[in-house]
């Protein structure tokens, strides 16, 4: 983990009401793994002191790349960065997503804009393969061509059918599911709101394969220090506190116990 004073590369509107940040950060770029995160100190917010942390988007020797909606007070201010501008951000930070074991199916599902913290994994698995994108309007499916860029099949779903299969990302999953031989073989990397994690989570248990989930439990200090974002983990004793910050936020579906 490094702390930095970023420099605003470049910002800009990407695709509806989301916004792509570049951030010039030599000594955080070259260092992040897929499916890892930044905090970052939101200029000019007065009292509100707390860092936002936002998944990596994309990253290089030169620095991050972020894409994110003004959904706050936090983000709503980010809109007003502009290039020259500093911006003090901590990171990587999260564990990130493991390397594909060996003789899997990588299957890539989002929900949201989850899939821009997916697009790292696109880039470095050496197998591609069906990456489902969920999300309410076709202006909330994220990065479609990129991604198709990279290799993968593509298969959208919005709950009101302006792309895609109309309904839940889980609607395009299941049939498709049903249709694979070796069910055992797939491993997903999953990004979204937890309702959906915890979805992929059940069918992965149920069927018997592999799932990798990126929680998305509220943080505040980002490093482990505060315990805010604390989730039961299971252990061979029984159950132990997790820090979603540090120890995740990325975990195998069989290790969160979601109800207790």
């Amino acid at each position: 983990m490094k702390q930095e004073t970023a420099t605003v590369i470049e910002h800009h509107n990407f695709q509806g009401d989301y916004r792509i940040l570049r951030l010039n950060a030599p000594a955080v770029g070259p260092n992040v793994r897929p499916g890892q995160f930044i905090h970052l100190q939101i200029p000019q917010l007065g009292d509100r002191i707390l860092r936002r942390p936002f998944s990596i988007y994309n990253a290089d020797d030169i620095g991050v790349a972020i894409l994110y909606k003004a959904v706050g007070r936090g983000t709503e201010a980010m809109i007003h960065l502009h290039a020259g501008d500093p911006v003090d951000i901590l990171g990587p930070l999260g564990n990130g997503y493991p390397e594909l074991t060996a003789g899997r199916i990588p299957v890539l599902i989002a929900g949201g804009y989850g899939n821009a913290a997916l697009y790292l994994k696109a880039k470095e698995l050496p197998v591609k393969g069906v990456a489902f994108f969920g999300g309410r309007t076709a202006q909330d499916i994220l990065c479609v061509d990129e991604f198709k860029a990279l290799g993968w099949d593509v298969r959208p779903a919005t709950e009101d059918g302006s792309l895609g299969i109309k309904g839940r990302v889980t609607e395009a999953f299941d049939p498709w599911l049903q249709e694979q031989d070796q069910q055992s073989r797939l491993e997903l990397f999953v990004c979204g709101p937890n309702p959906m994690l915890r979805a992929m989570g059940d069918r992965a248990i149920e069927k018997g394969f592999t799932a990798w989930l990126s929680l998305d439990n509220n943080m505040a200090c980002g490093v482990g220090a505060c315990l805010t974002c604390v989730l039961k983990r299971r252990t061979q004793e029984g159950w132990e506190w997790a820090r979603c910050c540090k120890d995740g936020p990325i975990f195998e579906s069989r290790e969160i116990l979601w109800d207790e």
